[in-house]
């Protein structure tokens, strides 16, 4: 005869993490189902889902769901950066790309508005995001990480030519988007400390910021700007990684360091933060990364160094 357990296993099928309350009475099954986050579509065809996995078990002859629409608790995690060229974007998406291999419920916001580079990377380029209401809708992918971008929304090329007010209006766009229930969203931010960064804190507040810095003085010395930018808008830096660290020659596997090395390490270490990691200098991650297969994605060596990231960031957060 079927009892608790067996109808939480089977809500677990069709409703993981949005079923409470759950109560059994001669045939008869009550609970909570939270569909906040979900559009009426989606409310009813997991309403649907919900009902028909129940009544296919032994003994259950109706089932009362009632729908709540209890708010998802969103946090943002702005990854910066003082100059471009660093490997921001890129980060960014294998970032969200492991996370998701570690349970999290994540979405990427490409906050470049002039530079957008989420569409190539997650491999979404010329779809458009549909709309619900005002809201817009995230654009899906084969990864399955939701994603907003100016380059879902311009044309292939079209230079993005707006004054900040205009580009701090489509970033809010982008992150108060229909989100459905993601929980952590990666924030692709763009280079340097301008209006669209200041609207970014301003507004929407991110939990922590990742700083990315090659080792190289130049970067560093820009990478810092960036943490005094946070650090005045009370932002949590959560650490900084060193991207482009040490290159292997493929030949005769030799190692060089032609942008420097453990200058991203040193400089946490002396404006006491985190050091978060390293990602070396690989062609593998370039060409994967250009043709919108992400090295996170797969059990690459390359990928590895994402996931070691992902791991301290996911333990910083549960700590918050």
């Amino acid at each position: 005869m079927t009892d608790i357990s067996m109808i939480e296993a089977a809500l677990e099928e069709v409703a993981s993490g949005r079923f409470s309350a759950v109560r059994l009475d001669e045939g008869r099954v009550s609970l909570v189902l939270n569909v906040g986050g979900l559009d009426v579509r989606d409310r009813g065809q997991i309403e649907i889902a919900v009902k028909g996995k129940l009544r296919e078990l032994d003994g259950i002859e109706k089932v009362d769901v009632v729908m709540t629409a209890e708010k998802v608790e969103r946090r943002l995690i702005a990854v910066g950066s003082g100059k471009g060229g660093v490997g921001k974007s890129t980060l960014s998406t294998n970032l969200a790309i492991a996370l998701k291999a570690l349970g999290h419920k994540v979405g990427m916001v490409d906050a470049d508005i002039y530079g957008p580079s989420q569409p190539r990377l997650l491999n979404c380029e010329g779809r458009k995001p549909e709309a619900e209401g005002k809201q817009l809708i995230p654009v899906p992918n084969e990864y399955d990480i939701p994603v907003l971008s100016m380059g879902h929304l311009a044309k292939p090329g079209q230079a993005i030519a707006w004054r900040g007010p205009m580009a701090g209006k489509a970033l809010e766009q982008l992150i108060d988007a229909h989100w459905g229930d993601t929980e952590l969203l990666i924030v692709d931010m763009p280079p340097g400390t301008g209006d669209v960064q200041l609207s970014m804190m301003q507004n929407h507040k991110p939990v922590g910021a990742l700083i990315v810095s090659t080792p190289q003085d130049l970067a560093l010395m820009d990478a810092v700007r960036a943490v005094d930018l946070f650090e005045q808008a009370q932002i949590p830096i959560i650490g900084m990684v060193e991207n482009m660290a040490g290159y292997i020659c493929p030949h005769c596997g030799e190692v060089s360091d032609p942008f420097g090395a453990g200058g991203a390490e040193a400089a946490a270490k002396t404006m006491g933060m985190a050091f978060m990691g390293r990602v070396p200098l690989d062609i593998e991650i370039r060409k994967s990364s250009d043709g919108g297969t992400p090295p996170a994605y797969s059990e690459s060596l390359q990928g590895k160094a994402f996931h070691d990231i992902a791991k301290r960031l996911a333990a910083w957060l549960d700590n918050q």
